[in-house]
């Protein structure tokens, strides 16, 4: 429902600014915290991660679990965001309130299915319960069209340094190593329902943000730097990478904490959209003189500049 009146708009977000600010803090710590758990899984190829990630299924498991409750917390200071422009403004289509709801919790849905994907692709891997997705030959024939664009010197270092038939076979085990490992990536179960809420919750993520900032800006309550940045972060999440996100909610959980330095934008206090000055009007107000016609003229006295000196001097001679 959206919020109408200065005093129900100013009740509802006494009541929700706090707590929206520690949600935003909570949810950026989640996140990074959950880059740092995961931060030992890695490797060159689909081989070498999935053996990673077996050896390391626990930090998987808990780095998805983190990431999954940071986008939830994430979700109250977005809502509060949205609902705030909107009880400013009869323009914010309000229906949009369910993707804003939604969008974090599609990427919280996606972090738990990746994770038990991952994990099982790196057992059945390592089990050896995937064929290969590739034959031994076929793989020697590829490795031989890469020596020949590489030459044999810069191949030879790439797979072990040593001979160039030891180098040789060592790219085609390493070749049909990483398209099993491939296979056994895109086998997983849940793989599927992890890439669909995954990209449901970055487009539902790029459009709320896009939105909510755009037209925070517009009623004042986001400064022209912060909205702008807020709209680019909601295209990197589409594009590239949700976690960049985070960055603008630091700043909103030190907005709606009040912690920013100057304090909050007026129209947070006013209960009412108070727009930026766009740069014409500024550039405008700053030209403009304070009083054109000066003290002087009005109060309808005569000019005492030089013009007025020299007629003196003039009815005097």
């Amino acid at each position: 429902m959206r919020l109408d009146g200065r005093e129900e708009i100013l009740e509802w977000e006494g009541r929700w600014l706090t707590l929206a600010g520690l949600a935003a803090l909570a949810g950026v710590a989640l996140i990074v915290a959950s880059a740092f758990v995961i931060s030992a899984v890695g490797g060159e190829g689909d081989a070498e991660l999935l053996r990673s990630v077996e050896e390391h299924s626990s930090s998987v498991t808990l780095s998805s679990l983190l990431q999954a409750a940071g986008f939830v917390f994430l979700a109250v200071p977005l809502v509060v965001l949205f609902r705030a422009a909107a009880a400013r403004s009869d323009r914010v289509r309000y229906q949009l309130i369910g993707l804003v709801v939604a969008a974090p919790l599609f990427l919280s849905v996606s972090a738990v299915f990746s994770a038990v994907a991952t994990n099982e692709a790196a057992s059945d891997f390592v089990a050896g319960k995937i064929e290969p997705g590739i034959t031994a030959k076929a793989a020697t024939e590829d490795c031989r069209s890469e020596e020949d664009d590489l030459g044999a010197e810069e191949f030879g270092e790439e797979f072990g340094g040593g001979s160039p038939a030891a180098a040789l076979k060592q790219c085609s085990v390493t070749k049909v190593a990483d398209e099993t490992a491939a296979d056994a990536i895109g086998e997983a179960s849940t793989r599927g329902l992890a890439t669909g809420f995954g990209l449901g919750g970055r487009l539902g993520l790029a459009i709320a943000l896009l939105y909510s900032s755009l037209w925070a800006m517009r009623t004042g309550l986001l400064t022209r730097f912060w909205g702008s940045l807020g709209m680019a972060l909601g295209v990197a999440a589409l594009l590239l990478r949700v976690e960049f996100t985070t960055i603008f909610f630091l700043y909103l959980a030190f907005l709606m904490l009040g912690k920013v330095p100057g304090g909050r934008p007026p129209a947070w206090a006013a209960g009412e959209a108070i727009p930026w000055p766009t740069p014409g009007e500024k550039a405008a107000s700053e030209l403009e003189p304070a009083d054109p016609e000066g003290p002087a003229a009005a109060e309808g006295g005569e000019s005492t500049g030089n013009g007025g000196e020299r007629r003196k001097r003039k009815q005097r001679d």
